[in-house]
């Protein structure tokens, strides 16, 4: 679903900051080489999370789903100078591609990558989050939130991507359709948490900003 129409869309991109020349080459080896291209955040909501990271200045970053590196480098760009981005992804056959953009980039020394289950990852990491990334497997989103909500330091973010679902939020789910279920789920359940104020924007394919009081 195109939540607004495409010559708008450009419109609004044309009048964002312009994407690196490392992330132009990203974006089209992408689309080239790799299975679902589409997964990758691309221009538009690149620069809007380069933008929250620039603002919170995070000095720890937690993404969940990495895909091919685009969303990471573009949270890095707000890093501290000491700050650190960890990264989880399960798919083994997109290290190597993550990791040969990362080595190119500014943040080659600040980018951590981990491959594995994310339920399993996250409670190895030391420390406090200043900013968490979500967009992985949809049936999880509720127990990454859960994960991360206690370490998140108080005016942290979490994002959390995909959460329109192509519009599929707002009609009775399929028997079989579990992702839509979930992210139903999930809308309402931060929605309702007390321990922070939600925004859910339609940008893209629908992205929720979730800060800690």
């Amino acid at each position: 679903m195109d939540f607004i129409n495409e010559e708008l869309e450009q419109y609004a991109v044309a009048h964002s900051e312009n994407e690196s020349e490392l992330l132009k080459k990203l974006n089209t080896a992408t689309y080239q080489k790799i299975l679902q291209p589409r997964m990758l955040s691309g221009h538009l909501q690149g620069r809007f999370l380069s933008m929250l990271s620039k603002i919170v200045q995070p000095k720890n970053i937690l993404e969940i789903g990495t895909f091919t590196g685009y969303s990471a480098l573009c949270l890095a760009e707000g890093l501290t100078a000491d700050g650190i981005l960890h990264t989880i992804d399960c798919n083994e056959e997109l290290v190597d591609f993550q990791k040969s953009f990362f080595d190119r980039s500014s943040y080659r020394t600040q980018i951590v990558q981990h491959l594995g289950d994310a339920k399993i990852i996250i409670p190895t990491i030391d420390g406090s989050f200043d900013l968490v990334f979500i967009d992985a497997d949809k049936k999880s989103y509720q127990i990454y939130f859960d994960l991360v909500i206690d370490r998140l330091k108080p005016g942290g973010l979490i994002i959390s991507d995909n959460v329109l679902w192509s519009g599929k939020v707002l009609s009775k789910a399929a028997e079989n359709d579990d992702d839509t279920k979930c992210l139903q789920h999930f809308n309402d359940y931060i929605n309702n948490d007390s321990r922070v104020d939600v925004v859910l924007l339609p940008l893209r394919d629908g992205l929720s900003v979730s800060r800690k009081k």
